[in-house]
């Protein structure tokens, strides 16, 4: 299971272990090793364990330097998939839902590895997709933000209807297109919440390939 902490991975997770045609090995994460934090979420190492421990699955991880190129990325999943083939793992589970190239690729590199990618979650709505996160008990709160889309004042929300109703209108309510990114705390998928405190909200710019692109992420304290 492709595990970033976040709402999709959540509801994903959900709906495949409650589907008796598969058996989940372990929770898989990029991780930028230098900071120990989740990449893209910036979520601390620690937390992310935390989740592990409550869901009751192994984490294995993927140690990414703080900006790696794609022939860096490529070489360490390649590796990380193929030690986890020798465990027995036949399929790659991912929470995308509507982006056509992410998932060719996805299934151009695994495919070429003898790994089956598998998206629960794919061409369902993105409002139904929130209302059933919602419906379902989980909760999660906004970890990162990116300004093209959303301003500061959304870091470090909790995700409800409140935070549905105030998106606008040209962003997607799943986030799918990289407006915002969350970290889930509680929820069916959990055995108990895990504890965490809110710290400080930063900005950093990242070099995009139209130019640099400035992002808020909320810290939170394990």
């Amino acid at each position: 299971m492709n595990w970033s902490g976040g709402k999709d991975s959540s509801l994903t997770l959900h709906r495949v272990l409650e589907d008796p045609a598969y058996k989940v090995d372990s929770l898989l994460t990029s991780v930028n090793a230098a900071y120990h934090r989740v990449s893209m979420h910036g979520v601390r190492r620690r937390l992310l364990e935390a989740q592990a421990a409550s869901i009751g699955l192994p984490l294995q991880t993927i140690e990414l330097p703080e900006q790696p190129g794609m022939d860096e990325y490529e070489e360490a999943m390649r590796e990380k998939v193929c030690s986890l083939k020798e465990r027995g793992c036949t399929h790659a589970i991912f929470g995308d839902i509507f982006l056509e190239d992410l998932r060719r690729y996805r299934e151009e590199k695994l495919e070429s590895m003898g790994v089956t990618c598998i998206f629960p979650l794919w061409k369902n709505p993105s409002r139904a997709l929130m209302q059933e996160f919602l419906e379902k008990g989980f909760k999660a709160i906004i970890v990162c933000v990116n300004t093209r889309w959303l301003d500061k004042s959304f870091c470090g929300r909790i995700i409800d209807e409140a935070f549905l109703e105030d998106l606008p209108a040209d962003v997607d309510p799943c986030g799918e297109n990289g407006e915002y990114h969350s970290f889930v705390f509680e929820g069916p998928i959990f055995k108990y919440p895990i504890p965490f405190e809110k710290g400080e909200i930063v900005s950093k710019e990242y070099k995009g390939p139209e130019g640099p692109v400035k992002f808020y992420f909320c810290d939170l304290n394990y």
